[in-house]
């Protein structure tokens, strides 16, 4: 037994570090599905624009606008600096009274929940991304989303989701961002314009 006890050492010590170091999944997301006690598996200074899309929503009133209208906002040909603030449009707290969740995932390696919505029911129409960051003013709002998709037999966590088998009407609260193109959801999505940070409410 005495001679096995390095070996057994070594393995103790090899699951600490890398439990510490983060580079095994919280146990919480995978049993419980734990959508607040999501652990990202990249850091902060790879996201793209991280401190841009992590803030709290503003107070204050919103503008009414649709899918239809993000979709004819116009987009940058080249991408923004990595550390560009939140500038213009960006700035305007929306509303979106009225649109279909098609698609809903947590991106493992920011943890946002990623959703997808379009103006019509129509499985073929463009698609806007709307994510709500794994920020704690934000975890009221990511239980929110996943209750209320379990009642419609649909699982979200972070080893769950993916495209809707019926789209579900909401409404969005939130703030316009512009992404960049780097395979950021289905081929429905039509514009890098996004609403990040976001709260969607199930209809």
């Amino acid at each position: 037994m005495s001679a096995n006890r390095p070996i057994l050492q070594g393995v103790f010590l090899f699951v600490l570090l890398n439990l510490s170091c983060g580079s095994f999944r919280d146990v919480s997301q995978g049993i419980s599905g734990n959508i607040c006690g999501c652990v990202p598996l990249e850091p902060d200074a790879v996201d793209y624009r991280h401190a841009a899309k992590h803030v709290p929503l503003p107070a204050g009133s919103s503008q009414e606008i649709d899918v239809a209208t993000i979709l004819t906002w116009p987009q940058d040909s080249i991408p923004l600096p990595i550390d560009q603030p939140r500038s213009g449009r960006e700035l305007q707290l929306v509303h979106i009274a009225h649109a279909f969740l098609e698609n809903a995932s947590v991106n493992p390696g920011d943890c946002d929940i990623h959703m997808e919505i379009s103006e019509t029911a129509d499985k073929t129409a463009p698609r806007v991304i709307v994510e709500t960051p794994v920020d704690s003013e934000y975890c009221s709002a990511r239980q929110n989303i996943q209750a209320k998709l379990k009642q419609h037999g649909f699982r979200l966590d972070v080893e769950h989701g993916g495209e809707l088998s019926s789209p579900l009407a909401v409404s969005v609260l939130g703030l316009p961002f512009e992404d960049f193109e780097h395979g950021r959801g289905s081929p429905q999505v039509a514009t890098l314009w996004e609403i990040h940070p976001a709260i969607v409410n199930i209809l």
